[in-house]
Formats: structure tokens, C-alpha cells, sequence
């Protein structure tokens, strides 16, 4: 056995103890890392993109459930042709990276972007997250503060909770979320075309320009997932608590979100993040819809470029 798969074997095994005693470990020195893949403490292979200038300021972008790294093209050519250095993950589960069985919730989420971070030593950091995205964006400063971040940008983001509890009466039924759990197990390649075609993009409004493109290249990210990552990924953004997270935001934030979002509603999650956090900036896009980096993207860059600038 060579000296650097014994290295790595014993990295994942003690990873892997740390883990199963104490839960999601804090630490996370990566183990081996490529021109295109990291691998974590607990030994999952998470794909990455690196585009742009390698000494411009950088840019992290997290994406939305069950998408991959691809769903934010449009952002990262934008922001690297105007001199960031811009990385986005395929969250684990998802896209091109491995597929574990166990971890899929957000703590594991947020230490894997902290590993990403970390493996590729970046400072000032401004992390952006979209949706779930969001949600791993507010548990990676929750769970490993503001010391590598700069900024923060949460885009039609999870955060605060979405799940409704007694405390948080204006938030979604758990049955909505049954239904997608058994919607996914029952056909999810339907339901994948079913989302895309709907409400996501909201072209299911009336007088709404439809774009097969864009329903194709959702429907084809989903399936590249992994169905149990993505299945858990369910719970990990409509139960998760992000407000004890928010609480620690303490760098400049922007929140984006549409007004006719009909998956993460406005007023239950941007209006609410926005209230939480001090200082923060809220964009509202008239008429929007879940999938504003992709149908308000040109406005959407402007208002990103605009607040990454200043």
C-alpha cells in the first residue's frame, strides 16, 4: 500500500470515529484534493468548479435542491468575467459528487463548504447560497463563524425555517413536504419535470414565456443526484432551524428573493431573514419566482456585482 492511500485511509477512519461519537465533525482539514474534487474528513469526493482570476476576490456560490453546481452558470461566467474568482460545489448527494448514504442534513452540508474553504485556503470570502444553498450558507457561519467570510448573500433562501411549529405559524404544513417525500419515491423523474414546469420557474402562471431548456436542464440535474441524498435532503431544508444561525450574522448581507415565489414563500423567509439580521439589504423582484437566478438573472447579477463591489 502506498504512503499516500495508507495516509488516506487512516484520515477517513479517524474522521469517520470522530464522527460517529460526536456527531458532524468541526474539524475540516481535507484529505486529498485535485484540480476538480475535495474530499472531506468523512471521506465523501465533492466535485468543485474554480473559474475566474486565481488572485480575484472570491466568491462562493451553494446551490438548490436537487441541482448541482451547474444551476449557477449564469452568475459564475458573469462574476468571473468581471474579475472574482468564483467556486461552487456539487452539495454531497448531488451532481457529480459522491453519493453517502448518511449525512445528508445541514451540519454535514455546512462542513463540507467549510472543507472546500479550507482545502483551497480562501479568505474574504462571500458566500452566496440559493434555496437550500441558503440554508447551508447560514448553518457554515452558525456552526464555523465569519473568520474566512466577507459577505454573505442568501437568494430565495430556506432561512429562517420553513417548516410550520407552533412558534412559526405563517410556515409551510408538513404534509406539503410528505407529499414531495412521496411524490419522489412514487416517480421523481416526473416529479422533477412536474416542479421545473410549475412552480419553480413559475410557468405556471398565466401568460408565462416557458423555456424547455431550462425545465430539461432541471429535470437532468435532479436525475444525476442521488435518490436517498436527495430524498433526505427533504427534511434537511423544510426542518431545519436556521435562526439560531442568523443570529450569529455579523458581516454585510444581501437577501434576494421574488415576489411570487410559490416554493419558499417571501414574507415567511426573506421579509423574516431580513428582520433577523442587522444591517441587511432585501431586494424584492416584482413577479419572480422561485428560479430568480435563472429568469431575473441579468437583474440579478447587477444587484450581486453591485453588492460584491461595495
Amino acid at each position: 500500500m502506498s504512503k499516500f492511500i495508507q495516509h488516506t485511509v487512516t484520515g477517513v477512519a479517524a474522521a469517520l470515529s470522530l464522527a460517529t461519537a460526536e456527531g458532524p465533525a468541526h474539524a475540516v482539514e481535507p484529505i486529498a484534493r485535485t484540480a476538480t474534487t475535495i474530499t472531506t474528513p468523512d471521506g465523501v469526493q465533492l466535485y468543485y468548479k474554480d473559474w475566474g482570476p486565481k488572485d480575484g476576490p472570491v466568491v462562493t456560490l451553494s446551490h438548490g435542491w436537487p441541482l448541482n453546481a451547474d444551476s449557477w452558470e449564469s452568475q459564475m461566467i458573469f462574476l468571473a468575467d468581471h474579475g472574482f474568482r468564483v467556486i461552487a460545489h456539487d452539495r454531497r448527494g448531488h451532481g457529480r459528487s459522491s453519493q453517502p448514504w448518511e449525512g445528508n442534513d445541514m451540519d454535514h452540508y455546512a462542513d463540507d463548504l467549510a472543507t472546500v474553504i479550507q482545502a483551497l485556503d480562501l479568505r474574504d470570502v462571500s458566500l452566496v447560497g440559493f434555496s437550500t444553498g441558503g440554508g447551508e450558507v447560514a448553518r457554515y457561519i452558525g456552526r464555523h463563524g465569519t473568520d474566512r467570510v466577507k459577505k454573505a448573500v442568501l437568494i430565495g433562501a430556506v432561512t429562517p425555517l420553513m417548516l410550520q411549529t407552533p412558534d412559526n405559524p405563517t410556515g409551510t404544513p408538513i404534509s406539503v413536504y410528505d407529499d414531495i417525500r412521496k411524490g419522489t419515491l412514487e416517480n421523481r423523474s416526473q416529479q422533477y419535470l412536474d416542479i421545473a414546469s410549475g412552480p419553480f420557474f413559475g410557468f405556471n402562471r398565466p401568460g408565462a414565456r416557458v423555456s424547455q431548456g431550462l425545465i430539461q436542464s432541471f429535470w437532468s440535474q435532479g436525475m444525476q443526484a442521488g435518490h436517498k441524498n436527495t430524498f433526505d435532503s427533504i427534511k434537511a431544508f423544510s426542518e431545519t432551524d436556521f435562526r439560531p444561525d442568523l443570529e450569529q450574522f455579523d458581516v454585510p448581507t444581501l437577501i434576494l428573493h421574488g415576489d411570487d415565489d410559490q416554493l419558499v414563500p417571501v414574507d415567511n423567509n426573506a421579509r423574516a431573514a431580513h428582520e433577523m439580521i442587522p444591517g441587511s439589504k432585501l431586494i424584492i423582484y416584482k413577479g419572480g419566482p422561485h428560479g430568480i437566478t435563472d429568469t431575473h438573472k441579468d437583474q440579478l447579477n447587477q444587484d450581486l456585482l453591485e453588492f460584491l463591489r461595495g
